[in-house]
């Protein structure tokens, strides 16, 4: 089963058959596959290399200073997140992998109770580069919606004040080297199959290979997007918004061969989630 590749340019073109033709190629992939990969989003190839460097940067630093912005209390919706702290639905053993997370910026004592952000002060690029790459996501998540809106016969703006002031998440994702095979506990993986729980999901990066969906068939296919293209997917939100018409597939990250194990794989996925 292929997954489609769509031009976001294409929806924001004015141009009324491209605007349709991106609707349908989008809602098809979403329903056959739940899985579609968008080239033009919006995000610079140098914006993309500033976050990534900004990454790198921060998961480079020792764990002492890192575990300084792993903050108790707020369940992991903002900082750092560190190795073993994160199992798959169904899973017995936590992913091979440490990660960080950026919401909105919100004031103090919102009416949501979203906690504040938490930006480490060793690489003050982050938050520069971290909230350039949300808004953008932000922006683009809520056209590829008003897309899906149309697909289903809705109206384009039906899901705008949902995600409005949503608790959407950037996760900047690091899935760290082996360098030994003893230290691996048998099967775990650096993302064990699971569904996303939100209602669409946009990735970018992924610094190599691994990423897999399962299709309806029960067959694992590879999903490689180019550098410059984002993989998005939908969750188990819109899976139940539209009674199963949009399908919450399955999907895993696989661990590298063994010549790989040594090295890191980055990736930034931004969850897309209503109030």
């Amino acid at each position: 089963m292929k997954i489609a590749t769509v031009d976001y340019s294409d929806f924001i073109s004015g141009d009324a058959e491209k605007r349709n033709q991106f609707i349908q190629e989008l809602g098809d992939s979403f329903s056959n596959i739940g899985f579609a990969i968008v080239k033009n989003h919006g995000v610079t190839k140098e914006l993309r290399d500033n976050l990534y460097d900004a990454s790198v940067s921060f998961f480079e630093m020792d764990d002492n200073t890192k575990k300084k912005y792993e903050i108790e209390g707020i369940a992991g919706q903002r900082g750092y997140i560190s190795p073993g702290r994160e199992t798959a639905k169904g899973a017995d053993i936590p992913d091979l992998k440490e990660f960080y997370h950026i919401g909105q910026e919100v004031p103090e004592n919102n009416e949501f109770g979203y906690p504040a952000n938490i930006w480490p002060e060793e690489t003050p690029q982050l938050k520069k580069h971290g909230l350039e790459v949300f808004d953008t996501f932000n922006n683009t998540g809520r056209d590829l919606l008003r897309a899906i809106a149309l697909y289903l016969n809705l109206d384009e703006n039906y899901f705008d004040q949902k995600i409005e002031k949503g608790n959407s998440i950037l996760r900047l994702l690091h899935y760290f080297p082996q360098t030994d095979l003893k230290d691996i506990p048998n099967g775990a993986v650096r993302a064990a199959a699971h569904e996303d729980i939100n209602l669409i999901t946009l990735l970018m990066g992924g610094t190599a290979e691994g990423l897999q969906a399962k299709t309806k068939a029960g067959e694992w296919i590879n999903v490689s997007p180019q550098p410059d293209e984002i993989v998005i997917n939908v969750g188990d939100m819109l899976q139940r918004l539209t009674n199963g018409k949009l399908v919450s597939t399955t999907h895993r990250v696989i661990n590298p061969r063994k010549e790989l194990l040594h090295t890191s794989r980055y990736s930034t996925p931004f969850f897309l989630h209503p109030i």
